[in-house]
């Protein structure tokens, strides 16, 4: 069996000044080299649901989103939207969820892969979405 490595991160020993009562001073950290490692079968996944890579959506996006969200979900004209609302906290399942994201593919005219929308928990993080396959979409 293959076994992975990280690169080794060395942390030199760094020359800390510091002025006290007017008399300059020296430290040396004693940081040492650390080296991490993986086996194949024990890799970290970089899929979890707190790894996340933000684009910063378009805000006409983000307002979009919202409305699909508002509209799918019956929500009253006063419910805040935010690009941090959550699918759960206003009050959707997931079938809810699902019919959101069929909504937001066929308004964008984009496709969603199965993997993907399983992750989508919130209006920003749809909305990255969006961006990330019209631009591929349009290269």
């Amino acid at each position: 069996m293959a076994a992975f490595s990280a690169t080794s991160v060395t942390f030199a020993s760094s020359l800390k000044l510091s002025l006290k009562n007017n008399v300059i001073t020296e430290r040396t950290s004693n940081l040492k080299m650390v080296t991490v490692g993986w086996r194949k079968s024990s890799f970290p996944s970089l899929k979890t649901n707190r790894f996340r890579v933000s684009c910063a959506a378009k805000p006409e996006t983000v307002q979009k989103v919202c409305d699909i969200v508002r509209k799918q979900l019956a929500l009253p004209a006063e419910t805040q939207l935010t690009s941090e609302s959550k699918f759960v906290d206003l009050g959707a399942d997931s079938l809810d969820t699902v019919e959101i994201v069929m909504t937001l593919e066929e308004e964008f005219e984009i496709s969603v892969e199965e993997d993907s929308s399983q992750n989508i928990t919130t209006v920003q993080e749809a909305a990255d979405l969006i961006e990330k396959l019209v631009e591929k979409k349009a290269a």
